[in-house]
Formats: structure tokens, sequence, C-alpha cells
């Protein structure tokens, strides 16, 4: 068993994205759109752009808004041309930061993130700088009271590289990138449902904050996800307040 409190950090996660659901539909469509630029309309063949889908569908988007998406990405319809950046920094206490976003205007984003680092008591790094404290795996997180049994015979046999016991009785399940969506089918074909199942750059370090440090760390992470062309925001800190 391993980790602090897995499970009340993944809960806080989810209740804060649960609360933003304008900005997800908003990041959902950027996804989508650069994940079939990227790899083509086609969900079959594009695995970014089907784990894309999925989580729209998943936050209740609409399909036409879906189908929009993948046209601009495909150049059916015109819209904004993103890229993709990722700045890299450090919050309270020298927690790790990765900022992953996707922009039209790389000027006005790399300034808005200096700034609310500055603002919060956090220093914008170089590139590489933190990205050897995180992995690119899948990641899928489940409840405590899950049957560890089921899910670790499920999940080995589906070829998962590791399961994960918490101290709180919460499970994560790691995957390879490319094995994905294949873990997390045959898993759910098991009965076992996660609470949380992504593609992430997960932490292979974490940094234990308290009190007021907490507060803060979860101020700039709060900052930084709120800016418009923010997708996602990885950190090594783990916050028990």
């Amino acid at each position: 068993m391993a980790g602090h409190s897995k499970w009340a950090n993944i809960r806080f996660r989810k209740e804060r994205a649960d609360a933003k659901k304008g900005k997800v539909f908003t990041r959902l469509i950027r996804e989508i759109t650069v994940a079939a630029r990227e790899g083509g309309g086609d969900p079959a063949a594009n695995p970014r752009l089907r784990l894309a889908i999925d989580k729209a569908f998943e936050n209740n988007m609409p399909k036409e808004n879906v189908e929009r998406a993948i046209k601009r990405g495909t150049g059916q319809l015109e819209g904004a041309e993103y890229e993709e950046v990722r700045y890299e920094g450090y919050g309270i206490g020298g927690a790790a930061v990765m900022v992953d976003c996707l922009t039209d205007n790389r000027t006005r984003t790399v300034a808005d993130v200096r700034h609310t680092f500055t603002k919060h008591g956090g220093n914008l790094g170089t590139d590489g700088c933190v990205a050897f404290l995180f992995k690119h795996c899948g990641q899928l997180v489940f409840a405590p009271g899950t049957d560890e049994n089921r899910l670790m015979e499920a999940a080995l046999e589906a070829g998962a590289e590791d399961v994960i016991g918490h101290d709180d009785g919460s499970f994560e399940v790691i995957t390879s990138v490319a094995d994905f969506e294949a873990v997390k089918r045959r898993i759910e074909a098991a009965g076992l449902k996660p609470e949380v199942a992504e593609i992430t750059m997960r932490p292979t370090t974490e940094v234990e904050l308290k009190g007021e440090d907490a507060v803060k760390m979860r101020r700039l992470l709060d900052a930084l996800e709120a800016l418009d062309d923010v997708q996602e925001v990885y950190t090594t800190a783990v916050m028990n307040e």
C-alpha cells in the first residue's frame, strides 16, 4: 500500500472540474479539434481523438458540438489554429507543476502563465526543469471498497503495468499509453468502473503540503486552471489540509 490521501485528492480534483463545466466544454472542443488535425477525423484510427470524444460524451456534450470540432480539425470548417505548448515551473514548497496549453497566441499564453505563477508564490521554470518527475501513462483510479483481487486479476490479464493500493483504500491501475484503452475495456467488462480514466502525466514523486502551504498551492493550481488557454495542470504536490 502507498500514498497519503490519494482518494481525497482525486475527489477534490473531480469536484473542482465538475464546477467548471463551461470551461470543460471549451477544453474538450480544442482537444478534439487538435486531435482530428493531427491524426485525422476517424476515431477508429485515431486513439487520441477517440479518447477526447469519449470524455466529451461523458460530460454530456451534444453530438453536434463534437462533429463541428472534428470538422474544424480536418479543415472542413474554419476555426482558430491551435498549437500545443507546455510550461514547467515550481509551486509552494518547491512542488513541481506542469501546464499543458492549446493556444492560438503563444506570447499571450506564456505571459498569462508567468503572471499567475508569480502572483501566487510560484516560479515559471525552463523547459525540462520538472518533466523528469512525471511519467506519461494511462491511469485508472478506483474508489475505496473496490474488490482488490478482482481488479488485480482483470488488470494484469489485460496487460496493465501496475496496480497500486493506497492507504485510504483506493486503487490505481497504471498502463502504457498504447495499452490504455484495451486495459480500460477489459476491466470494465469485469464489472469494475473507474472513477477516473485518463492519459496523464503521473508524478513519480510527491511533495506533501499541509495547512497554509496547501491552501496557497490550491490557489495557484486553481488560478492556472482558470486561464483560457490551459488544458491540464499536473503537480507533484499532495495537499493535506
